[in-house]
């Protein structure tokens, strides 16, 4: 072919292209539609002149494509279309943005700005860093059609990968799976969910790819006839009650089968519902529901239905807009049939997803957005940078199955599976869940840690007194709820630190003391603080000892390891084996103050060392404790090795952390294990019970460490208890 003939041939297919995208937005778009779309072609394609792509194609066939994907299978309309054709343009600066501003106004340029960021953001090629992966969604969550346009675009690459390195295949592929399958999945776009599915899986996993295609083709005329004996009796009785219909049969995508065959433990061959058929109905939007209805009853009537695989998302949609009746139903030679009914308007919504939604909704143009995206932006806003589970979290909110409870009024509320009656009143109202102490499912008092179950009735029982807490982050599964709560507890936080400062602001002034930066910076070197908040948080919750604090202020500079002057002159005996000083716990120091600290009561035989304090003498820690690491960093010339004598003291205090399951005699059998044993003493125990389980504390005494775990061991055979650990605290 002559450079002549394939300029023309060139300017022929880019003329098809551009009419074929015409003709798809006949129906949605004016004539005045028409002439903007004209002029975003022609521009496109004046600035594109003697651009190719890297397989030599003309550059302008990508943005006909990603327009083209846009319109015919996301179903968006004329905005979309300009920005489709113009945002690379913009991004590689051969069109000014204040250009498109003029030309197409306001609307177009925010999306295409949003776009330009997108396209920047994936130029650092650091998608899946923290930061830069939240300004990524931060720009999703600004307009809808920003993640509408920019999925088009990745199903057009995917697409057109057959020619690139295997490389490229492969990056592309992964960061599909990443992020826009997922994305898809949320807004509802089945479709191409199951076109990047398929795709992506090809390039990962060929050789299984392949292979299920192979078998595929090769049951196809098997699955045919068995389609066609399925199907005519459905027909014959649906011509007769005058339903007007139209009826597909769909077979599972690739990477669908593959799920299940992973999902069951199967084979090819043993996947039942390979395939589904889909009846779409003729409908007024006033009688969709009872048609379904009606089908529904003549295909159980003439096919078994399994109960428990009846899905009705008619009376209650998906949050994505998804409305369809699914059941189960058994066909010929006992094989499970997926059979799918809706009406012609609610497959749109499924075809077409977020979109489609949106515009039988009636919201304004093309493009409101949903309570989904506002929630996500809310928390991309006010989450801090370093978070590195946040994209773990955002995965998680798109796959979250939905549960639907009542509000006391008789309203739906749609929460995530797992979600517990603090997430609910969170999802009222902020204050709501922040003075949440309980409340009501289905009339019986539950805690805040209730999980609900679909169709629970809940109410919210408040209090003034009641303020967040930091455990409470332990069971809400909600991004709204772990938000505010962080935001609760940061609020509060700061208003410790601020009765902090003050207090340090007016001992330092009964000191004599300047407060002044170089003395806020020693005590923060001191303490290891990056910020000076921290510090302030640290004096108000007492976690510092303010004359400890003027001991550091006064104090002359000093060689680390040397003690500092007030600190009390303990002598520890020598050890004969190592010659060490070491200091030896038991019942015959003479002249030393020691105790057992009770943050993590050491018992006979743990590994122990003392740390110096001032005023209270020697404080005995497990190595293990909480606060070693802390103490031993800070202060290490506080610290002295510690050991025990031969015979320690005869006794030793414990806690016990146990959960399981909450069997009647519970309590009981666990009394019975210790009265059993006569060298332990039961001082106290406590459990709270919740949803079947138990988890509770047991403060005992024994003589030694192996008292103890011999203890644990027995405690551990009671039928029913899952685990038994020590406790740091006392309860």
């Amino acid at each position: 072919m002559t450079e002549l003939n394939r300029e023309e041939e060139e300017r022929r297919q880019i003329l098809l292209r551009y009419k074929r995208l015409l003709k798809t937005c006949k129906n949605i778009v004016t004539r005045a539609d028409i002439k903007l779309v004209r002029k975003a072609f022609d521009l496109s394609l004046q600035d594109h002149e003697g651009e190719r792509r890297s397989n030599g194609d003309p550059a302008i066939y990508r943005s006909l494509s990603v327009a083209q994907i846009v319109v015919e299978e996301l179903g968006l309309g004329r905005t979309s279309v300009i920005c489709a054709l113009l945002y690379d343009l913009v991004q590689k600066e051969q069109v000014d943005i204040d250009e498109i501003k003029e030309l197409f106004g306001e609307k177009v340029t925010h999306i295409i700005t949003g776009l330009v960021k997108v396209t920047n953001i994936y130029n650092q090629n650091l998608t899946q860093h923290t930061e830069n992966f939240r300004k990524l969604l931060l720009s999703f969550a600004d307009d809808v059609r920003v993640v509408l346009i920019i999925l088009a675009d990745r199903l057009f690459h995917l697409r057109n990968m057959e020619h690139k390195s295997k490389e490229e295949q492969t990056s592309l592929a992964k960061e599909i799976e990443f992020l826009y399958i997922p994305l898809a999945h949320r807004l509802g776009m089945y479709n191409v969910k199951s076109d990047m599915e398929d795709l992506a899986l090809r390039y990962l996993q060929p050789d299984i790819y392949f292979e299920i295609v192979q078998k595929l083709k090769d049951s196809e005329e098997e699955r045919e006839k068995f389609i066609h004996d399925f199907v005519d009796p459905i027909k014959k009785e649906l011509d007769q009650l005058g339903v007007k219909y139209k009826m597909k049969a769909r077979t599972k995508t690739i990477a669908s089968i593959l799920n299940k065959m992973k999902k069951k433990q199967v084979e090819f061959e043993e996947v039942y519902d390979i395939f589904a058929i889909r009846i779409i109905l003729k409908a007024s939007p006033k009688k969709e529901k009872s048609e379904c209805w009606k089908v529904y009853s003549a295909v159980s009537d003439l096919y078994r239905p399994n109960p428990e695989r009846l899905r009705d998302w008619i009376t209650i949609p998906k949050s994505n807009g998804y409305e369809s009746l699914h059941t189960t139903v058994l066909g010929q030679n006992n094989r499970w049939v997926e059979v799918q009914i809706r009406s012609k308007r609610m497959n749109k919504i499924a075809e077409q997803g977020f979109a489609a939604h949106w515009k039988y909704k009636g919201g304004k143009g093309e493009g409101g957005l949903d309570n989904w995206l506002q929630d996500i932006r809310e928390v991309l806003e006010s989450q801090e940078s370093d978070s590195i589970d946040l994209i773990d979290k955002f995965k998680a909110d798109l796959y979250n199955k939905e549960i639907y409870v009542f509000t006391p009024k008789g309203d739906l509320k749609q929460l995530p599976l797992g979600a517990t009656l603090l997430d609910f009143a969170y999802s009222i109202h902020s204050d709501l869940g922040g003075k949440c102490i309980g409340g009501t499912v289905n009339q019986k008092n539950v805690s805040i840690r209730q999980e609900l179950k679909n169709g629970d009735q809940v109410a919210i029982t408040t209090s003034n007194t009641q303020k967040p807490k930091s455990d409470w982050l332990n069971f809400v599964v909600t991004t709204k709820a772990k938000n505010k709560i962080r935001q609760s507890m940061k609020e509060e936080m700061l208003k410790e630190a601020d009765m902090g400062k003050e207090t340090l602001k007016r001992r330092m002034k009964n000191w004599k003391i300047d407060f002044c930066d170089e003395n806020i910076r020693k005590l923060m070197t001191e303490y290891k603080y990056k910020l000076a908040v921290d510090l302030y948080y640290g004096i108000a919750t007492e976690l510092h000892d303010l004359s400890e604090i003027k001991e550091i202020l006064t104090r002359e500079e000093v060689v680390e390891e040397k003690a500092p002057e007030e600190m009390p002159d303990y002598k520890s005996r020598t050890t004969q084996t190592t010659g060490e000083d070491v200091l030896i716990v038991d019942q015959n120091i003479a002249n030393v103050d020691y105790t057992l600290s009770k943050c993590c009561n050491p018992i006979f035989g743990d590994d122990i060392f003392g740390f110096i304090t001032i005023g209270k003498g020697i404080r005995i820690h497990r190595v293990g404790c909480s606060n070693a690491k802390e103490m031993m960093s800070r202060y290490p010339y506080r610290v002295v090795k510690a050991n025990w004598t031969e015979k320690g003291a005869a006794s030793y205090q414990a806690v016990l952390h146990i959960t399981g399951d909450d069997e009647l005699g519970m309590v009981t059998n666990i009394s019975e294990v210790i009265t059993k044993d006569l060298r332990v003493q039961m001082r106290s125990i406590s459990v709270e019970t919740n949803a079947g389980s138990f988890e509770g504390n047991l403060t005992v005494v024994v003589s030694n460490i192996e008292h103890l775990n011999t203890l644990m061991v027995k405690l551990r055979r009671i039928k029913g208890v899952h685990r038994v650990s020590r406790y740091d605290t006392v309860a």
